[in-house]
């Protein structure tokens, strides 16, 4: 076979219909095999493809096929991730179903990595929207309610307008919506909520088991948005008059804080604006309207944004009484209050806390100094521990002990007790729009909430509504709501909310993980599962990092807890890929930087897009799109092709190393360090660009040789270390040249790597003057022979007064 022209579209596509036909890439049902379980996250089906897409399925399809060949039972599947409100936004505009559009979308997108050569299992493919995957969930979801792990509740939500729906506190970006980046409101509304505090220590306790196996960034990211805090919560009573004033209906509030050592300096109190006391204060006007109307302005602005606003409060014109010296404490209502944290109240010590002393200056409230920081606190905080001053018996004691002590003293008189707070909120996960799972559960007059009977799943969504953009379109049906209740058979109304689409990224790893064979009987098959869990490999986008990585954690948890799984932690290995970047700035339509892949397969191939995706820069870091790297790609590839000419044997021969020209060696060596860093990155480092580097090297090595037998060991080898990369061009030169033969594992030869000579620097008083070679056994006072000589011009006139020579690096003569 002459091997002039490299034509990738039809090579490529030829090996495309190969691998289609013979089901080439689809797990073994025997569970006799060690395992590899690869998973990119699944794609949203949006209707193309991008280059962060081509960037995370690469990778994937890297280690899928790597592992194959080491003959590892591989599962690496994919799916479309196809609920949420895009779809009904583009119902919207072009007069679409969003089934239709969903779909269609789904099946362009799978056209377009198909082109790619991916090697995903085709017969555990789905989508979120399927009916069968929602059957499974809303059971799920029905016996997390069952187990009270799912409750209903009132409560202020974030809504956003623009998508008429509720947003989880993670979906709201400096106060906007995530998704349409319209401002969010707060808004008083009923829901369901996941109870995934519940499992707040055991996510916390295992990001230990992660260490080492998720990026460090990403495992403080999760501890810190979990917020595990240890402290003292005790309650402020009211003074009487203040009990009074609220007509007896309060009594006292709880507060916690994790600096009891600071106590003493408590010089008022605030509470969050939608704390009780404040909603009773406005209801019953017992402040003016003015300050009624700015309480209610701060109860619009979001948790997250008022973080970064001003801060701003008022008095509420009651007071508290100090639990350890009776003084009264003003109680404030102030914007830097959560209620979702702590109750809701706080107790505020300017002289230590930078948030309270920036509220007390603003408001010319006292600041009381307890801590000792070594001069007078008058312009910043003092945060820092020390010994306690002015803090009754516990003065001269340590913060740290001093923590201990007075909360053993509240303790004792029953004035409050030590608690472990968290900073994690329970997950909202009811959306007012029609694209989405319906949450299975039916209001009943008689019965109240009841959950669907489990035989009557799916409750599928209606196909005739429609979507205009005004309302939840389930809630308007004519007819789809009303039902009879599962308890008591009158008639009641379905639940018109629909589940967040969190829900179902955060357990379709285990979906996968069960043999399509078993779909209609089980949402999850736990024997499956105890093979396939964990997902060995994960890759993905840092900006996952908490929402559907910390969800996927819980619901794994969840369902191991419901007798689903064994599984415990999802993801054993995490990797999470940068950004493309053209010009500096993240691809986008709107800055007209992007790149499209159809076009870039069209013109170069797939084996050119994956080979330049992997090349360009380590899959962590940012990838800066460059036109001239991806020529060099094609023509990198098209050299690899032409140099099968050279090869001269059938299967791997066996040669006599002793006997090669330096050339040669260089050439077997260069192969070999290859097959080595090949290693190195599928177990440990993930740098594909620097496989593809070494993989460069040793065919420019082969180049500078002539060998037929060098040429077909290395052949054999450099195809079998590229196929995960360039998949298509190493399959068909491979079955040319060696009939698939060599895509098995790689035996390193260590004879190669056992130099005949060394090359060392030579210096003069330190300083290099130029190098040697010698031979690797040459003695000292052999080495010194050939340094003298190759600095025998420098050396006229000199004397040497002390020889040096560092073992395989360096000879360095001393002369006056």
């Amino acid at each position: 076979m002459a091997y002039e022209q490299y034509s990738p579209s039809e090579l490529e596509s030829k090996w495309q219909d190969v691998w289609d036909s013979t089901n080439a890439f689809e797990p073994e049902d025997s569970y006799k095999k060690p395992k590899k379980y690869i998973l990119s996250m699944f794609p949203y089906p949006s209707g193309r493809i991008h280059m962060g897409h081509v960037r995370n399925y690469c990778l994937g399809d890297a280690f899928a096929r790597h592992f194959r060949k080491q003959n590892y039972n591989v599962l690496h599947p994919i799916g479309w991730d196809s609920f949420g409100m895009p779809a009904e936004n583009a119902a919207i505009k072009n007069k679409l179903h969003p089934k239709k559009w969903t779909y269609e979308n789904i099946d362009y997108m799978k056209k377009e990595l198909n082109s790619l050569g991916l090697s995903f299992s085709k017969t555990r493919e789905f989508a979120t929207s399927d009916e069968l995957y929602t059957r499974w969930e809303q059971e799920f979801i029905i016996k997390m309610y069952e187990e009270g792990l799912l409750y209903k509740k009132s409560t202020t939500v974030n809504w956003c307008e623009d998508c008429h729906t509720v947003l989880a506190n993670e979906q709201v970006e400096d106060g906007c919506c995530w998704r349409c980046d319209n401002q969010v409101e707060q808004k008083e509304m009923p829901g369901f909520y996941i109870a995934i505090t519940k499992y707040s220590q055991t996510l916390l306790d295992d990001l230990k088991i992660l260490e080492s196996q998720w990026p460090s960034q990403v495992l403080t990211m999760q501890e810190n948005w979990i917020g595990r805090s240890t402290g003292l919560e005790f309650d402020f009573e009211l003074s009487e008059d203040s009990k009074a004033k609220l007509d007896n209906k309060f009594d006292k509030y709880s507060v916690f804080t994790t600096r009891p050592d600071t106590i003493f300096g408590v010089s008022y109190s605030a509470l969050a604006p939608e704390h009780d006391i404040v909603t009773y204060i406005i209801e019953n006007k017992l402040i003016d309207d003015e300050k009624i109307a700015e309480i209610e302005a701060m109860r619009k602005v979001g948790e997250r944004d008022r973080a970064a606003e001003e801060k701003k409060g008022l008095y509420l014109e009651i007071d508290v009484v100090h639990p350890l010296t009776g003084e009264k404490v003003p109680v404030w209502v102030a914007n830097f209050v959560l209620a979702s944290y702590g109750g809701g109240a706080v107790m505020a010590v300017p002289a230590h806390d930078e948030r309270d002393f920036e509220f007390a200056q603003k408001y010319v409230l006292p600041i009381k100094q307890v801590i000792d920081g070594g001069e007078k606190v008058e312009k910043a905080a003092f945060t820092e521990a020390g010994a306690l001053v002015d803090s009754g018996d516990f003065t001269g004691e340590k913060s740290g002990n001093a923590k201990d002590l007075i909360i053993e003293h509240f303790e004792k008189k029953e004035l409050g007790s030590r608690k472990v707070n968290f900073k994690l909120r329970d997950w909202g996960v009811s959306r007012q729009r029609y694209w989405g799972a319906p949450l299975p559960f039916v209001n009943c007059d008689s019965c109240g909430v009841v959950p669907e009977k489990l035989e009557n799943l799916p409750i599928a969504l209606p196909e005739d509504v429609e979507i205009t953009g005004e309302g939840n379109p389930l809630d308007s049906h004519p007819t789809w709501k009303n039902c009879k209740c599962p308890k008591c058979g009158k008639d009641a109304v379905r639940e018109t909310d629909t589940l967040d689409t969190f829900v179902q990224s955060s357990w379709y790893h285990l979906r996968y993980a069960t043999n399509p064979s078993k779909w209609n009987d089980v949402g999850i098959s736990k024997e499956d599962s105890d093979y396939w869990m964990d997902v060995d490999q994960y890759i993905g986008g840092i900006e996952h990092a908490i929402l559907h990585l910390l969800y996927a954690r819980f619901f794994t948890k969840a369902l191991n807890s419901l007798g689903y799984t064994n599984s415990a932690e999802p993801f054993k290995n995490l990797l999470t890929q940068g950004m493309v970047l053209k010009d500096g700035a993240k691809m986008s339509k709107s800055k007209g930087n992007t790149v499209d892949p159809d076009a870039l397969i069209k013109k170069y191939g797939a084996d050119t897009a994956r080979l330049f995706i992997l090349f360009a820069a380590p899959p962590t870091k940012e990838l800066e799109w460059n036109d001239n790297a991806v020529e060099g790609s094609f023509k990198f590839l098209g050299r690899l092709y032409r140099g099968a000419e050279n090869v001269t044997a059938k299967e791997l021969p066996k040669i006599e190393h002793s006997s090669l020209s330096k050339e040669e060696k260089e050439a077997r060596l260069k192969v070999y360090e290859a097959a080595n860093k090949a290693v190195e990155v599928f177990e440990k480092t993930r740098a594909f660009n620097t496989l593809i580097a070494s993989s460069m090297e040793a065919l420019n090595a082969l180049y500078n040789q002539k060998n037929g037998d060098v040429w077909s060991e290395g052949y054999f080898i450099l195809l079998n270390l590229l196929e995960p990369i360039v998949p298509h061009l190493t399959w068909e030169l491979s079955n040319e040249l060696f009939e698939l033969k060599n895509f098995t594992e790689v035996e390193i030869l260590e004879e190669v790597f056992v130099k005949d000579s060394v090359t060392l620097g030579v210096s003069i008083n330190g300083k290099r003057r130029g190098e040697i070679e010698v031979p690797a056994s040459a003695s000292k006072d052999e080495i010194l022979i050939l340094a003298k000589e190759e600095m025998a011009s420098r050396l006229e006139g000199v004397t040497i007064i002390k020889e040096i020579v560092v073992p395989n690096r360096l000879v360095n003569l001393v002369v006056k």
